[in-house]
């Protein structure tokens, strides 16, 4: 689908949902924030392919997050799929991949700040500058949920690759033991240490309450769906 059509039909259909949306263009780290979370939102395996059609729509918000798969048991099928010459290569695979995702959270994250800390500015002017028109609050506010959103959801789906990987990881065991299996942990404990400060950092608190930007509408739902 287009790249100028698809966010068009998400926003539309976001609204339709009750979710919070926004038409206000985004900054050039609003859009390098969508960019890199694509990795995370996506299924953690190529051959996963009707789900990553699925997860593909929802980052558009064609779909809504709830329609993504949540079982962990997806990525052990996609690893053992197939026929392959030895066990080391499917160790071997889940290793590139936890520690792939490893050297990609600390650049999200660095982006996110930057997307946290405009936000805040924002916000703070969008409430006390009279040169604001009214009209404009919701629209700045609906932004800061998507968002922040945007980063929960990318701290969700981490933790569901963690979880995916760990149980990729004991299956294998038990099927195919094997001394590759050290080098896949380890890059498992690697991938989860980094994802730490990820899920700990300092958000404006848009649902959790608290939030900065309490005029806008804040019955909107989540554009994240946190289970």
């Amino acid at each position: 689908m287009s790249q100028v059509v698809a966010p068009q039909i998400g926003f539309w259909s976001a609204t339709f949902r009750g979710e919070a949306a926004s038409h206000f263009r985004m900054t050039d780290d609003e859009e390098q924030l969508r960019d890199r979370a694509w990795r995370f939102i996506m299924p953690g395996h190529e051959k996963s392919m009707f789900q990553g059609r699925v997860s593909d729509l929802a980052h558009s918000r064609i779909l809504p997050v709830q329609a993504q798969s949540s079982a962990k048991s997806d990525y052990f099928n996609a690893l053992t799929s197939g026929s392959y010459a030895s066990q080391v290569s499917r160790y071997a695979r889940l290793a590139e991949d936890a520690n792939a995702d490893r050297l990609l959270i600390g650049p999200f994250r660095a982006n996110a700040m930057r997307v946290v800390s405009a936000d805040k500015v924002r916000m703070r002017t969008a409430e006390s500058s009279p040169d604001v028109a009214p009209s404009q609050i919701d629209p700045a506010y609906a932004r800061v949920v998507e968002n922040e959103g945007l980063i929960l959801w990318v701290c969700e789906r981490v933790g569901f690759r963690i979880d995916s990987y760990r149980h990729a990881l004991a299956n294998l065991v038990v099927e195919m033991p094997s001394r590759e299996a050290i080098r896949a942990e380890r890059a498992i404990m690697a991938l989860e240490a980094e994802a730490g400060p990820l899920c700990k950092m300092p958000l404006i608190g848009v649902f959790g309450g608290g939030a900065q930007g309490s005029q806008g509408d804040g019955d909107k739902a989540p554009v994240v769906y946190k289970g």
